[in-house]
């Protein structure tokens, strides 16, 4: 579930970039937040079994 909000955030913060300077900044904080939630969560979660 996190990647999946990851690769959302990624998208939409490329679609701000290149079309909504206007919103673009909202969209830098979201990306920001999920990046924290990222490391946190690779640096305190456990691994899934393959």
């Amino acid at each position: 579930m996190l990647w999946t909000l990851f690769v959302i955030l990624i998208i939409a913060w490329l679609v701000g970039l290149i079309g909504f300077h206007v919103v673009a900044w909202y969209i830098h904080i979201l990306l920001v937040v999920a990046l924290v939630v990222l490391v946190i969560q690779l640096i305190t979660g456990r691994r899934a079994a393959l």
